[in-house]
């Protein structure tokens, strides 16, 4: 029986046939799409929990409500607006102050929230006093998402959501 001397493949045609392999693991549009799907996808921006308590002030409210993002990248909430008032800024409450916010991040997969005593939107220059029951659309800016809107409804000043804390102040 003879046996056949193995030929040793070149070194180049290795280093091709390895390239080759290397590059179908790769994004196939140069990052873009492939890439979004390796970590989960775009961002997807839900809302939950959002209501305005009873004003006190003709033309000044609060707005509370959560942020869901089930998506594999994080947003930013830039801005509100609000077809029923002149402005709808953010602000965290503090010991003793109210400080403006110029955005708010939402983490991939995970939530934020605009709650009493904390992070929330103050609605201001409303067209007229919401009564109990109405809603009030909010227009959600984000970086990467869009616009999302929102009908708020208005609760008692007494409200709590469901699963908030019973001491919390704002």
């Amino acid at each position: 029986m003879t046996r056949r001397p193995r030929r040793a493949v070149p070194a180049a045609a290795a280093l091709a046939a390895a390239a080759a392999v290397l590059a179908g693991c790769g994004p196939a549009d140069g990052g873009g799409r492939a890439a979004a799907r390796m970590d989960g996808g775009p961002a997807r921006i839900s809302v939950t929990g959002a209501y305005i308590p009873l004003p006190p002030s003709p033309s000044v409210a609060a707005g509370y409500l959560v942020l869901h993002n089930a998506g594999g990248t994080a947003d930013r909430l830039l801005g509100v607006t609000s077809p029923a008032a002149r402005s709808v800024t953010m602000h965290r409450s503090t010991a003793g102050s109210m400080l403006p916010l110029d955005g708010l991040d939402v983490p991939a997969h995970g939530t934020a929230a605009l709650s009493r005593g904390g992070d929330h939107l103050m609605i201001t220059g409303l067209d007229r006093r919401p009564a109990l029951g109405d809603r009030v659309e909010l227009d959600l800016i984000f970086a990467r998402t869009g616009t999302v809107s929102v009908q708020v409804p208005v609760e008692p000043l007494t409200y709590r959501p469901p699963g908030a804390a019973a001491g919390a102040g704002g």
